[in-house]
């Protein structure tokens, strides 16, 4: 009997079936595994050597000297005698204030000392004509006495007419207003005939330049590792040793700027766990200024064989950081490290690594699980994306 014409296509599609199977089954191998290329990775050798640490922190500029310039006397401004926004020495004259009331006091000060002296002239003449006539017995004790509480009385009254005097001259002083220091003087906050109040008024502001204070703060576990490093003589404290510091500005590359260690608080705020503490940099050409950001580089300890590794090969997992190493037969084998500081541009490594370990920089993406194969190429550990080399040019 033949087959009927719905058979057909039905035996056409199972043996295209049974075809794609086949095939299927070839590719993988015929064990239903499929065997992918080990991925072309990037390896290098764990660098060790003696290194210098340091610590990096956050900070900013501060002035070392400060000012707000309020007037000693009150009375019309007069003048401004300082271009805003500029430097000033010490003692250049900022402001001008009305000074006649001042100085016609100064002058009346003046004559009142002058009038006490002819007083004292007068009073000792007086006590010396007594001191005669008391010998011939023509003038009484107590009229002698009299002359000679007189003078005393002269002579005090002189130094009060001296005292106001030098008030009023002081006074008269003030209605100049000068730059305490040398520095940068802000703007004018009060502007000519305006009233100005003895010790209230805010005329301007002034700051030191050159050199300049930058503060940051470190947490606990610095200050404790610092205070380690003192008792065994790793490290001077930052109170009794001027420690290099090393600072960048928020448009610099690295950190192009040199001071030292000035000041470390003496207590810990516990608020936050950190503790203050300042360098100070010479500011010649006034690169800084107060209110910056700074990055702040802290000498920390130095290592004689210490192990460093690129950034780049770091991975994360969750709150652990991990690495992959070439393991037997080029196998990737995870390995938990602890980290330390950035080093020359590198990371310290303080656990999980060991001398010799050959470590994947690049690449690490294409590895989905610890073990896997993996095809790889040697390169420096300072240099983790370096190109394979170009192939040779073909003969012919």
């Amino acid at each position: 009997m033949s087959p009927s014409p719905s058979a057909a296509p039905s035996r056409r599609r199972k043996a295209v079936i049974a075809a794609a199977a086949a095939l299927l089954l070839a590719a993988c191998g015929g064990n239903g595994e499929h065997q992918f290329p080990p991925p072309d990775v990037s390896v290098a050798a764990v660098v060790q050597k003696s290194v210098t640490e340091w610590d990096d922190y956050s900070g900013h500029v501060e002035a070392i000297e400060s000012a707000e310039i309020r007037p000693r006397v009150s009375g019309h401004l007069r003048r401004i005698a300082y271009r805003e926004g500029g430097l000033v020495t010490k003692g250049q004259l900022l402001f001008t204030i009305d000074d006649r009331e001042y100085a016609a006091a100064a002058d009346a000060a003046r004559a009142d000392a002058a009038r006490a002296e002819a007083r004292i002239a007068l009073a000792k003449q007086e006590l010396a004509r007594a001191e005669q006539l008391i010998a011939a017995r023509a003038v009484s004790q107590g009229e002698l006495d009299a002359r000679r509480m007189e003078a005393q009385q002269a002579d005090a009254d002189l130094l009060a007419a001296q005292a106001r005097l030098a008030r009023a001259e002081l006074d008269l002083g003030f209605t100049r207003v000068t730059a305490p220091f040398e520095g940068r003087a802000g703007a004018a906050l009060v502007k000519p005939g305006n009233v100005v109040n003895a010790n209230q008024t805010l005329l301007t502001t002034l700051v030191s330049v050159d050199p300049v204070y930058v503060t940051f703060t470190g947490d606990e576990r610095a200050y404790l590792r610092y205070q380690e490093l003192a008792r065994n003589g790793s490290r001077g404290s930052s109170r009794d040793t001027r420690n290099p510091v090393l600072v960048g500005l928020a448009n610099e590359d690295g950190f192009p700027h040199q001071g030292e260690m000035d000041f470390l608080d003496n207590a810990l705020d516990p608020a936050s766990g950190t503790i203050r503490a300042r360098a100070v940099l010479p500011n010649p050409d006034g690169v800084f200024t107060p209110g910056l950001f700074a990055r702040v580089r802290l000498l920390g300890a130095s290592r004689d064989d210490a192990l460093l590794i690129h950034e780049q090969a770091v991975l994360t997992d969750q709150d652990r950081r991990y690495v992959y190493v070439l393991g037997a037969n080029d196998s990737a084998e995870r390995r938990d490290v602890a980290l330390g500081p950035h080093v020359e541009g590198l990371r310290v490594v303080l656990s999980g690594l060991k001398p010799g370990d050959k470590v994947i920089v690049n690449g690490m993406r294409k590895i989905f699980f610890p073990g896997q194969p993996v095809n790889p190429r040697d390169v420096p550990m300072d240099q983790p994306n370096l190109p394979p080399p170009a192939p040779a040019p073909a003969a012919g």
